[in-house]
């Protein structure tokens, strides 16, 4: 069994033309149906996402103020419960928010027992922060400090989660990236190598596997930019929404 579903890294660098940029996989059922990034939702003005068809939220996505929000499972929480609402609706509420700040109080105002556990890395060109729901009590927000982090079924940078002990380090090391490129991001996204619960570009099994992959940049003084990569990063170009 998987680990968890999707993986996302956040690197910060107060002062930098990019001080804020994401690489996120999605993992899911590969018979799930979804929509690629767009603006679904009429009754939120500005906010992009993909869709996810069975329960019309969305695991990313980026708000009018360039606010953006992406929303994991914890352990043990794959798929929907009777009785929970959809986390899809998580990151389109904190990205209707002027800030990341105020999108991350946002989500710890509510009641965390109405939905399963997850994870949220919630930011903007000013920083970013990362949001804990554990299914009872309120939302916990930790600011994340300048540097890179990645975030799984569990907590940021923990190297319980194989996944994060092997490509923490290898994101650590590379190339990052500039308004020139992405250098090495998009390789380091479409990576199959390691065991089951280390592979990052996660090949299908038992009916899971990464079906998308997205890279966004949240300059200091210019409109954000997500590249979209429309099936598993190793094989699907990333094209900008």
């Amino acid at each position: 069994m998987l680990e968890g579903v999707c993986t996302v890294v956040v690197l910060i660098r107060p002062g930098h033309r990019w001080p804020v940029a994401l690489a996120a996989n999605r993992d899911e059922r590969v018979d799930r149906a979804w929509d690629p990034p767009a603006a679904w939702w009429p009754e939120h003005p500005g906010v992009i996402g993909g869709r996810d068809r069975s329960a019309g939220g969305t695991w990313m996505a980026l708000g009018p103020s360039g606010v953006v929000a992406a929303v994991l499972n914890r352990p043990g929480t794959l798929g929907p419960e009777a009785g929970k609402r959809s986390r899809g609706a998580l990151p389109i509420l904190a990205v209707s928010q002027p800030t990341a700040a105020a999108g991350a109080q946002a989500i710890a105002a509510l009641d965390a027992g109405l939905w399963r556990g997850f994870n949220m890395v919630i930011a903007d060109a000013a920083g970013a922060l990362f949001v804990r729901g554990t299914g009872q009590g309120r939302p916990v927000v930790e600011p994340l400090p300048a540097g890179l982090h990645m975030v799984t079924a569990h907590d940021p940078n923990d190297l319980q989660s194989p996944r994060i002990a092997r490509h923490l380090p290898r994101f650590r090391a590379a190339t990052p990236p500039e308004p020139g490129g992405w250098h090495d991001w998009p390789a380091l996204l479409g990576d199959r190598g390691g065991g089951a619960q280390s592979q990052l570009d996660i090949d299908p099994r038992g009916g899971f596997g990464t079906v998308c992959a997205s890279l966004v940049a949240l300059p200091a003084d210019a409109p954000p930019i997500w590249l979209f990569a429309a099936g598993r990063p190793h094989a699907a170009p990333f094209r900008p929404v």
